[in-house]
């Protein structure tokens, strides 16, 4: 089967982002990229266009990491606290959810953190102290300090 270039519009999944040029199946481009109208044919006049867009891509990307970065300088060192409904010995009614922890770190320390950048490897079962990781950006991941106190 001959492959084609073409520039993508739009972040494909295991194909790249916008406005790299990517080499495809005819097949692929005809019935997939091109009905949802994430690529367009690479001729010189739109390579010119996908230069354009890396730039711009490049710029907001930049923007978005130092901004990740600079919440993860500051919740490194922050203890946010979690209350949840506990038995005598410390156990949970329930699990304390990536919701809570992200509702918990926009109340104590004003940064919305979106319940999905926040990675729990187990559920949280118990009163006590963990780290759970968080992903703002691809390239910028940092421990945030929980504490699970009994209410």
């Amino acid at each position: 089967m001959s492959q084609v270039r073409v520039i993508l519009r739009g972040d494909v999944e295991g194909v790249g982002h916008r406005g790299e040029v990517v080499e495809v199946s005819k097949g692929y481009v005809r019935n997939y990229l091109e009905p949802l109208e994430l690529a367009i044919a690479a001729t010189p006049g739109a390579l010119a266009q996908a230069e354009a867009m890396r730039k711009s891509r490049d710029v907001r990307d930049a923007a978005a990491r130092e901004s990740a970065e600079e919440i993860a300088r500051v919740m490194v060192s922050k203890q946010i606290v979690v209350t949840a409904q506990a038995g005598d010995s410390g156990k949970l009614f329930g699990s304390v959810t990536a919701s809570e922890i992200s509702e918990a770190v926009s109340e104590q320390a004003g940064f919305e953190i979106d319940r999905k950048a926040i990675r729990l490897e187990d559920p949280i079962k118990a009163v006590g102290d963990y780290h759970v990781m968080a992903r703002l950006h691809s390239s910028v991941e940092f421990p945030l300090n929980i504490e699970v106190v009994a209410g």
